[in-house]
């Protein structure tokens, strides 16, 4: 299949066999204790090394930065050891893999904090909630508190760990890495007027809002380069308490100052929503007038999409998620309509193999079962 979709990119310096991107896709599967990346990643990730680039999982700048229980760190130097493994293991099967660093802000408990109160841009509570898990590694959703108002004088510092992270993932082998500016955490909540009530230099006009990501954005830079540096936005997702007036504005702003800094990519998550959109279309084309450099997109994408909006120039690259998860051959199976296999959601988050490592490739299936699989046209994924 020539579809644009299966065909090769040059992503700064590394060659992407496709367009696929694995995104990043938090299992909460660390090992414990310390929150450190095992041999049963490494076999996780190698396993879809054929993604045209891997954005390895949300993973801690700092102990202060977590906000979901069994989630990786890149701040011990165990944990630089166990990302070792992780890239090893991808580089030996082929792939390219970039790491997702965050901070959660007030997405966060306590029990994860050693009793600290979350931090956040301002004192908003977060509208929702976050997975918690107990000693025996079970977990389930439970209510955030009210974070605490940053002091200014506590935001360098965190720029900082995200310097650090940088450089710890590059230490551990990572091709790059991917700034975590969405879905509500602790950059997002800078940016939208929702979580963002500062009166200071860092809240306020559109300018001051945007401060935070432009620093930490030099920060890392200026630790590993623009062409190892990559990020991510979601400013058409409105929901967790996002639904900012300024959203997409902003979010242009940023685009255009992360185009001067010449970033290795722009990756925007957004809602899953049916076909044809003519708001998606249109920031779409404001996106990419705003930063002619490499785009991923991401958000319930079907095959014929994804093709669509590589053809119309909007996207460079596309992510999937869900399909990633029980398909660790998806872009061979995506390439020759192979059938899909169907994630099993109990296993999203926590657990040990079982719904990780244990999903089949394609070609074992049809050595199992013969040839009577055929193939399917491939319209949706859930």
């Amino acid at each position: 299949m020539n579809a644009p979709l299966f065909q090769p990119f040059s992503l700064g310096t590394l060659t992407l066999p496709n367009r696929i991107v694995m995104p990043p896709l938090t299992r909460a599967r660390a090992g414990q204790p310390g929150n450190v990346p095992t041999a049963m990643n490494a076999e996780y990730y190698a396993q879809r090394a054929s993604a045209g680039l891997i954005v390895a999982e949300a993973t801690d700048i700092s102990a202060d930065a977590k906000g979901y229980s069994l989630t990786p760190g890149v701040h011990s130097a165990g944990q630089i050891a166990g990302w070792r493994l992780v890239t090893d293991a991808v580089h030996a099967a082929g792939g390219r893999i970039f790491l997702q660093i965050w901070h959660c802000g007030r997405m966060s408990h306590p029990n994860l904090r050693g009793g600290a109160t979350p931090v956040a841009p301002s004192a908003v509570a977060f509208p929702g909630q976050i997975w918690l898990a107990g000693p025996d590694g079970k977990g389930g959703m439970v209510d955030c508190p009210v974070p605490r108002a940053l002091e200014r004088s506590e935001i360098a510092p965190i720029v900082a760990s995200f310097r650090q992270a940088a450089l710890n993932a590059i230490e551990a082998g990572f091709d790059g890495v991917e700034i975590h500016a969405a879905n509500s955490y602790l950059i997002d909540q800078f940016l939208r007027t929702t979580s963002n009530r500062r009166d200071d230099d860092y809240g306020g006009s559109r300018d001051n809002r945007l401060r935070f990501l432009r620093e930490v954005v030099d920060a890392v830079i200026g630790a590993i380069g623009a062409e190892r540096t990559g990020v991510r936005l979601s400013p058409r997702n409105q929901i967790r308490g996002m639904d900012c007036p300024d959203s997409l504005p902003t979010a242009l702003a940023a685009a255009a100052f992360l185009n001067e800094r010449e970033v290795a990519y722009l990756h925007t998550n957004e809602p899953e929503e049916p076909e044809p959109n003519p708001a998606a279309e249109a920031f779409h084309a404001d996106l990419r007038a705003a930063f002619p450099r490499p785009i991923i997109v991401a958000g319930g994408y079907t095959l014929a999409r994804a093709n669509a909006v590589l053809t119309k120039g909007h996207a460079d690259l596309v992510a999937f998620g869900r399909p990633f998860i029980a398909n660790p051959d998806l872009p061979a199976r995506l390439q020759h309509g192979w059938p899909l296999t169907t994630p099993d959601a109990t296993t999203f988050f926590g657990g040990d193999a079982h719904g990780y490592t244990t999903y089949p490739f394609h070609t074992a299936i049809t050595k199992e079962h013969g040839s009577a699989l055929g193939k399917v046209a491939l319209e949706s994924f859930d």
